[in-house]
């Protein structure tokens, strides 16, 4: 595929992949030769989020980091359910198709409880697990998060995000702990893959999903057994005003073995502390 005229290819050197779906066209990045590491993300960003880990860890490793459908550079069906599940049902075509082995996961944000799905499913696949501000279990019990997302799935809430771009020019600002690191070019690589109101169906779906997904999301957590002999890296936003820091304490309580590394920084840690990020991924990929 051909490169947009807005992407900057010195931020975002990579070559393009793609891989047919029944549903539509998945990009993704596969960079480098070695081990191989697979970054998920969330909402509202795409691979784009993960450039400076790829840039750096594609000299030993092998990155692949997809866009979901209906994110960054993958086509954005209007008939794709856009669930959670059916994210992760791809994300395992992906991986399938590719034939990867002893696969270390990198997951963020609604990437976890994609990612972890595989995970899951394959355990005897996957080598490591990174988690950054993310979850694996029903979201109930969170009243702020509970009632955004059923206001999210009125009417006013999807014109909101389908209308408005409420996801990319509001909450992704709110994402950042210093603004300084959202530069008005860094901001453009997030608003351009969703500049049509037909584009940003998967941003809403999102937002629905953090009430009507939590069946599957418990469903998920009933079986995080299975992770158990897995190594888990923690990297958190200490300063993350999109989710609660009590969601770590969730994590680390499941999973008491799993080191944790907390940051000065907010939901989106991979752009404010970039290098840093990096270097505690490599650090647990070599341990």
């Amino acid at each position: 595929m051909n490169s947009p005229k807005w992407l900057d290819r010195i931020l975002y050197p990579f070559a393009h992949h793609t891989l047919q779906l029944d549903s539509g066209q998945m990009h993704y990045v596969d960079e480098g030769k070695g081990e191989p590491v697979v970054f998920v993300h969330g909402t509202p960003t795409w691979s784009f989020l993960w450039r400076q880990q790829i840039k750096s860890l594609c000299r030993e490793f092998r990155c692949i980091a997809p866009d979901h459908l209906g994110f960054g550079l993958s086509d954005k069906p209007k008939d794709f359910s856009y669930t959670p599940e059916a994210h992760a049902s791809n994300l395992e075509q992906l991986i399938t198709r590719l034939q990867l082995k002893n696969i270390i996961l990198v997951v963020h944000d609604f990437g976890g409880p994609i990612g972890l799905h595989y995970a899951l499913r394959h355990p005897d696949n996957v080598k490591r697990i990174v988690l950054l501000n993310t979850w694996m279990w029903s979201l109930e019990e969170e009243k702020r998060i509970r009632q955004v997302s059923r206001f999210m799935r009125s009417s006013i809430g999807r014109f909101l995000y389908l209308q408005m771009a409420f996801s990319p020019r509001i909450l992704l600002p709110q994402g950042y702990y210093q603004h300084k690191h959202l530069t008005k070019d860094i901001q453009r690589h997030y608003h351009k893959p969703l500049s049509s109101s037909a584009s940003r169906l998967g941003t809403w779906r999102f937002a629905v999903a953090l009430h009507e997904a939590n069946l599957y999301f418990a469903q998920l957590w009933a079986q995080r057994d299975k992770l158990h002999r897995i190594p888990i890296l923690l990297l958190w936003g200490e300063k993350d005003k999109l989710l609660p820091l009590h969601f770590l304490d969730t994590w680390q309580q499941a999973f008491p073995e799993a080191r944790v590394v907390r940051f000065k920084a907010g939901h989106f840690l991979q752009e404010e502390r970039g290098s840093e990020v990096t270097a505690a991924i490599k650090d647990f990929i070599q341990e």
